[in-house]
């Protein structure tokens, strides 16, 4: 499952696959919370949202955008906050929790770490072999998290399984 974190749009994406095989797209929505209402009660409808996505699927690991600085403290504090949550719900069910920069997401999707939000969407449209592209972008920036979560991830675990046999010869 990926998860584009946001105060106002929170993007989900779950994705299943490996490396070399097709993926699927199982799932895909953006949840909005008002701007009016208090910080705490926004953080509450994410969280159940999130919660019901992660009893839903089940996914192996959450792979959350990691919270880069930027130049609006009030938004990067949201993001933050929400990122939060969703780790320790991903960690309340025992779930994997993984974070991978926007660079990072952009380089596996594209092949590029400078790629815009078209390009972006463009390929995860393509990888998925959809019939039209996510939208809003938090839609699709979240299934390129978990489409780089699956590539990335499971490169890393196979890594950390080879020095863990490596070690224990």
């Amino acid at each position: 499952m990926g998860i584009d974190p946001g105060l106002t749009r929170l993007g989900l994406g779950v994705v299943e696959g490996s490396v070399g095989r097709p993926l699927t797209m199982l799932d895909v929505d953006v949840l909005r919370t008002p701007a009016d209402l208090d910080p705490a009660r926004r953080l509450r409808i994410l969280a159940d949202g999130i919660e019901e996505r992660l009893l839903l699927h089940r996914p192996d690991a959450v792979a959350v955008e990691r919270v880069f600085s930027q130049h609006n403290v009030r938004t990067v504090m949201g993001t933050a906050q929400v990122s939060g949550v969703a780790m320790m719900l991903a960690a309340r069910h025992g779930i994997e929790v993984h974070l991978h920069t926007p660079s990072e997401v952009k380089a596996a999707v594209t092949g590029s770490g400078r790629a815009d939000k078209a390009q972006v969407t463009q390929m995860v449209t393509r990888l998925l072999r959809l019939t039209e592209a996510p939208r809003p972008a938090d839609a699709a920036d979240a299934l390129a998290i978990a489409i780089c979560h699956l590539w990335r991830g499971g490169a890393q675990n196979r890594l950390a399984e080879a020095v863990a046999k490596a070690a224990g010869r």
